[in-house]
């Protein structure tokens, strides 16, 4: 079983651990620390146990609130899993019948005519302007 050195609020302390988990003691001991080093900044000099026990107690406190939030997200994921399987099991809305004004045959000739007039037109300027 290795041993390994952990620092915690500024000491350091052997914690033995099953071989292969050594880099999982120092992600928890990084953990510890940083509370610990809080206590200490807002506390001052005391000793290892009582440091390590507030340390702990605040870091049950984060675990406490991460656990609340992560109930809550789970209710709501619960929710919309609901939600999208009522919504797939839904009958499929009936199809929308959507108009396309057509426009009517004597419109679209009086339109040629109009535009064939202002071509007519516009050659005639062009012919006067040129002459």
């Amino acid at each position: 079983m290795p041993e390994v050195k952990i620092a915690i609020g500024n000491r350091e302390f052997e914690v033995a651990c099953q071989s292969g988990e050594e880099h999982y003691l120092q992600s928890a001991a990084r953990l510890l620390d940083v509370e610990a080093t809080s206590v200490l900044s807002q506390m001052g000099r005391m000793p290892d146990t009582r440091m390590l026990l507030m340390a702990g107690l605040m870091l049950a406190d984060k675990t406490a609130g991460l656990e609340d939030q992560l109930r809550g997200m789970e209710a709501q994921v619960k929710q919309m899993h609901a939600e999208l399987d009522a919504l797939q099991k839904a009958p499929k809305p009936a199809p929308e019948r959507v108009e396309v004004p057509v426009i009517p045959a004597n419109v679209i000739e009086s339109m040629a005519e109009l535009a064939a007039r202002a071509e007519a037109i516009a050659a005639a300027v062009d012919d006067k302007q040129a002459g």
